[in-house]
């Protein structure tokens, strides 16, 4: 009787290598830049985004790894990294409003108009760095209108005098008729990663995380 031929083993699979998801607010053009500084393709890094008014529902409910934070949020149940980069400041106004054609403006001016209110669970001490009560003279910075999607305050922009005192990195996502001037005397932001406290994030975010602080520190 004939020997039976073996049947050949299959040849092994190759596993997908593990994308980090990393949550992000608005642009996206940012956290592509600290991917690209930290050597990171960028297939290896997959964005879920969140909102103001619930900035860490995406990493408490674990639909993202890590998240981009400006200023150290201080929740009890987040730890949070070291720089990885810095956000200049910027007011976002209307493209009819009257800063909208400088090429830098001062928080001075600033203060002659609205701006918005803390919206829901975001950290008050934060809101503060980012919209300041005053200004370094003094002045009372008016926080009066409230904050909810970014969508939301693109169209009171666009149809009032409203501003919104944030970061240049929202020029990559606002529409034309939105503009986004620099602010020369408010320091830009920095920006770290923040994850769940407890639990050591899965090694590839660690690597991830990692790369970016060495990139930051050259």
């Amino acid at each position: 009787m004939p020997t039976p031929t073996p049947t050949p083993a299959p040849a092994p699979t190759a596993t997908a290598p593990r994308t980090v998801r990393l949550g992000v607010h608005g642009s996206t053009h940012l956290a592509s830049r600290l991917v690209a500084a930290a050597g990171h393709a960028p297939e290896s890094v997959e964005y879920v985004p969140y909102e103001v008014t619930e900035p860490f529902g995406p990493l408490r409910a674990g639909d993202a790894d890590i998240m981009i934070v400006k200023y150290d949020p201080l929740e009890p149940d987040l730890a949070v990294s070291g720089p990885v980069g810095f956000d200049g400041r910027a007011v976002l106004v209307g493209a009819h409003h009257p800063l909208a054609g400088r090429a830098s403006v001062s928080v001075e001016e600033v203060a002659e108009y609205g701006g918005f209110r803390c919206p829901g669970d975001f950290p008050a001490h934060v809101w503060d760095l980012v919209v300041p009560p005053r200004t370094p003279s003094g002045r009372p910075i008016r926080r009066v209108h409230a904050m909810t999607t970014l969508s939301a305050m693109t169209e009171l922009l666009r149809s009032t005098y409203a501003i919104h005192l944030s970061f240049q990195s929202l020029d990559a996502v606002l529409p034309p008729d939105v503009k986004v001037v620099p602010v020369h005397d408010l320091p830009p932001s920095p920006v770290a990663f923040a994850w769940l406290r407890g639990a050591a994030p899965p090694a590839h975010v660690r690597r991830f995380v990692a790369d970016a602080r060495r990139a930051a520190l050259r």
